[in-house]
């Protein structure tokens, strides 16, 4: 994780975008009144709001319960369907 201020990513925008896309790296931002932000892929973006859906609601229950039982001894194992 990068950091970089205001002034020095204005100057050097491309470089410090270029870092955040080939370097798989987050960048932060620092702004006055710790207003500070974060730079990084839409790749990256999409994944976490996936992985924060699949973990909210309903589907927590779902996984939640299916660890349990995993744990407690009570799942079964399948083979797979090949296409």
């Amino acid at each position: 994780m990068k950091v970089v201020n205001y002034t020095e990513l204005r100057v050097n925008l491309k470089k410090w975008l270029d870092l955040v896309v080939n370097d798989v790296e987050e960048l932060i931002i620092k702004r006055k009144n710790n207003q500070d932000l974060v730079v990084i892929t839409l790749e990256e973006y999409n994944s976490l709001k996936e992985t924060s859906y699949l973990l909210s609601g309903k589907n927590r229950e779902v996984l939640i319960k299916s660890l349990e039982e995993s744990k407690a001894g009570k799942s079964k194992e399948h083979k797979l369907i090949e296409e």
